[in-house]
């Protein structure tokens, strides 16, 4: 019996994609979801994972009254939330009238959406399923007038919803992999269709364009807008901590087990170059007293930001103040990016290439992949698979000047080619808004 039945079901399935892909598409996202949906739930309760979001992505979320002039801005994990954040501020600063949505996909990006922006959002949710019945509740709910999407998250369904509404759909910083490339270029006929709905495609890069223009996307709509993570602005604070005439390291938002490979190092490097000082930034304040133990049993000679200790006095100062961060990267030679040699997803490093300041990291970059890729393509940022390479990195960049000067340098011309994408959009929104 079940076996005629889904015979049956393939027979319309082939029947209706003469008439209708995106139909088709619905179709088949919905029988696949009720199909897997009891295995993907076993999995993960065995996996020790439970199910983030779900009731708001099958569409089942109350939403407050939002009016009719809506501007929904989409990131699916960390670094999409994060690149987002100064737009969705300018946003909510040039078009006041305008009710903010943000959604995710993950539970991580909704945590961080949360955190960000609490103050600024009118409503945070989850994205829906690309199921009907899950876009139409979402959009009914929602009621966008303009949705811009970050990175390139392709959903058939819901580009179709926006375009029969007429609600203006863009993707925004826009980027595609080799693999994902390559993949989508095999379906290019679907994703023509796919791309057709959107108002305008706006990409990291020139090479980004190129292959979304290659796999469908209309010629006259897609253009480069540059990268939004590139929109960091420095610190107009002083900071005196008795850097002059030294040379400081910076290892940036460190995690347990980073801070241990960091002092060793820097013990290492301060005995052949007395120049050198370390300031120590974990992540977390809670691991302060750690730290310490590690510094003591090293035999350095250390302080704490929050005792105004200096560097004339001190060669390693840990900073144990919040707030500080972005604005020590300007008094820095050269920084390490934490959270990269455990399975955190590094760091941002434009935080330190702001100021001309070359970066390295660990292996673990997932939640800034396109930003080291950039990085790495010249001596602005270096990725490192080791602590011995880590090592071996650092003893370059203090004992070769010419090396040093020249990925500061790369860290000034890579900002000057990236920085503007904000302006892009903004300009855009108010062509749409002011029409």
């Amino acid at each position: 019996m079940i076996t005629y039945a889904i015979i049956i079901f393939l027979i319309i399935l082939v029947i209706i994609s003469m008439f209708s892909e995106l139909f088709l598409y619905g179709l088949v996202t919905t029988f696949l979801f009720i199909l897997l949906l009891p295995f993907y739930y076993i999995v993960r309760v065995f996996n020790g994972k439970f199910l983030y979001g779900w009731r708001e992505k099958l569409g089942f979320f109350r939403a407050p009254h939002l009016g009719d002039k809506v501007i929904m801005y989409h990131g699916v994990s960390v670094g999409e939330v994060i690149a987002l954040e100064n737009l969705i501020k300018k946003t909510k600063e040039i078009f006041p009238e305008y009710k903010i949505v943000v959604t995710t996909g993950t539970k991580t990006g909704q945590e961080i959406a949360k955190k960000k922006f609490s103050e600024i959002a009118d409503f945070i949710t989850y994205f829906p399923f690309d199921i009907p019945f899950c876009v139409a509740s979402f959009i009914g709910k929602v009621n966008p007038n303009i949705v811009l999407i970050a990175e390139t998250e392709l959903w058939p369904v819901f580009s179709f919803f926006c375009k029969a509404k007429n609600i203006k759909l863009y993707c925004i910083n826009g980027r595609m992999s080799d693999s994902t490339y390559h993949l989508y270029k095999r379906m290019k006929h679907f994703f023509k269709m796919v791309l057709s709905k959107y108002t305008k495609i706006l990409t990291q890069s020139e090479i980004d364009k190129n292959k979304l223009i290659s796999i469908g996307a209309p010629e006259d709509r897609t253009f480069v807008m540059k990268n939004l993570k590139f929109d960091v602005k420095k610190s107009t604070e002083s900071v005196d901590m008795g850097q002059d005439g030294f040379r400081v390291i910076i290892a940036g938002s460190t995690h347990k087990g980073e801070d241990e490979i960091v002092l060793k190092i820097f013990k290492e490097k301060h005995e052949k170059y007395p120049d050198t000082k370390l300031l120590l930034v974990p992540r977390h304040m809670n691991r302060v007293p750690q730290i310490t133990t590690l510094a003591n049993e090293l035999e350095l000679n250390f302080g704490y930001r929050s005792k105004d200790d200096k560097f004339t006095d001190k060669d390693v100062i840990i900073l144990d103040t919040m707030g500080e961060l972005s604005k020590m990267y300007s008094i820095c030679a050269f920084a390490f990016i934490g959270g990269s040699f455990n399975k955190t997803g590094g760091h941002n490093p434009l935080e330190a290439t702001v100021y001309s300041k070359p970066t390295i990291t660990g292996p673990s970059i997932h939640n800034f992949r396109d930003i080291y890729w950039l990085l790495s393509r010249s001596n602005a940022g270096k990725i490192v698979k080791t602590p011995k390479e880590l090592s071996a990195y650092i003893e370059k960049l203090l004992s070769d000047a010419e090396f040093y000067n020249q990925a500061c340098e790369d860290c000034k011309t890579i900002f000057a080619e990236q920085q503007g994408a904000l302006d892009v959009v903004i300009d855009e929104l108010k062509r749409v808004i002011n029409k």
